[in-house]
């Protein structure tokens, strides 16, 4: 793969981080709102209010704050949280590994869901099983993420009683266990565009002279359709799920909240209620950072797959 393909790519991807973390500064401060007052309380004293906001250096002007702010961007300081009282990078540690290991086990269900769905749907081309698949994922995409977990939790939980309703578990065991209602939820928000994505490349590729060839040679259906069509037709929706996981990163915020799990979804819900501006700032970026990886990694997979790509 060229270098200046990388370079451009990587040079993009830090203009959108630095962009995210300006936008984020200045929309928190352009929010109503006072750190210390949330801290201290409505009854607090105005001296008091006024000497926390001068440790925190909330009294500075806008251009200070933000001076200071892209100081310790650069030395990769992320100071200490107002409402924990604790350093930022410990909170973020301390719960980056749940929301990871959810945000891989949604994407491992959706291919899972994805795959078999699409290649019914484009075998089956306007027959019964096809308009049932078409029908099913313009249903879901109409229905929010937290209206699934809810019903999962209905049915499974409440009902059927053989998974948790929510928390992180107590034991490795657990705590998968308890990540696949979530997943689960994350998965079923992102499956119907990638269903119809897949489908459509599926049946594009079908018509194709390459495959009437392979069928004129005998081969079995199930073969072509799995190492023919479905890797042809997978680059346009691996593109899709690479945009849909960096999705997911950003809807743990909801997912996490239902289910009650403390990942980074809900550090930063609480944050942001709390006026905790060094969680919000640091939390967002880290989200940030981990969107533009994953679609990076998702062009060099693309890239790698379809030359046609990199010439363009």
């Amino acid at each position: 793969m060229p270098r200046s393909y990388l370079a451009r790519h990587l040079a993009f991807s830090v203009l959108v981080v630095l962009g995210v973390a300006l936008a984020t500064f200045l929309l928190l401060h352009a929010v109503p709102g006072d750190p210390a007052q949330a801290v201290l309380g409505e009854h607090a004293r105005p001296a008091a209010v006024a000497a926390l906001r001068r440790q925190w250096g909330l009294s500075d002007s806008l251009p200070q704050q933000l001076g200071h702010y892209v100081a310790d961007l650069v030395t990769l300081r992320l100071g200490e949280s107002y409402f924990y009282n604790a350093p930022v990078t410990t909170l973020i540690g301390s719960r980056i590994g749940l929301t990871a290991a959810l945000v891989v086990m949604a994407s491992i269900f959706a291919v899972i869901i994805t795959v078999p769905l699409a290649t019914l749907a484009a075998a089956r081309r306007d027959g019964i099983a096809d308009h049932l698949v078409r029908a099913v994922t313009i249903a879901g995409l109409g229905m929010p993420s937290f209206w699934f977990g809810i019903v999962l939790i209905e049915i499974f939980a409440l009902r059927l009683h053989v998974l948790p309703v929510g928390g992180s578990g107590a034991s490795p065991a657990g705590f998968l266990r308890s990540l696949v209602l979530p997943a689960l939820t994350a998965a079923l928000a992102i499956v119907p565009l990638l269903v119809r994505s897949l489908r459509v490349g599926m049946i594009e590729v079908l018509d194709s002279d390459f495959i009437a060839t392979a069928r004129a040679k005998g081969l079995r259906e199930p073969r072509v359709l799995i190492w023919h069509v479905a890797r042809n037709a997978v680059i346009p929706t691996l593109t899709l799920l690479g945009l849909n996981i960096a999705f997911l990163v950003g809807s743990t915020v909801v997912v996490e909240r239902v289910f009650a799990l403390n990942g980074l979804g809900s550090l930063l819900l609480d944050a942001i209620i709390n006026r905790d501006f060094p969680v919000v700032q640091s939390v967002t970026l880290v989200l940030a950072i981990s969107v533009v990886v994953i679609n990076l990694l998702t062009d060099v997979a693309a890239a790698r797959l379809d030359p046609r790509i990199r010439l363009r």
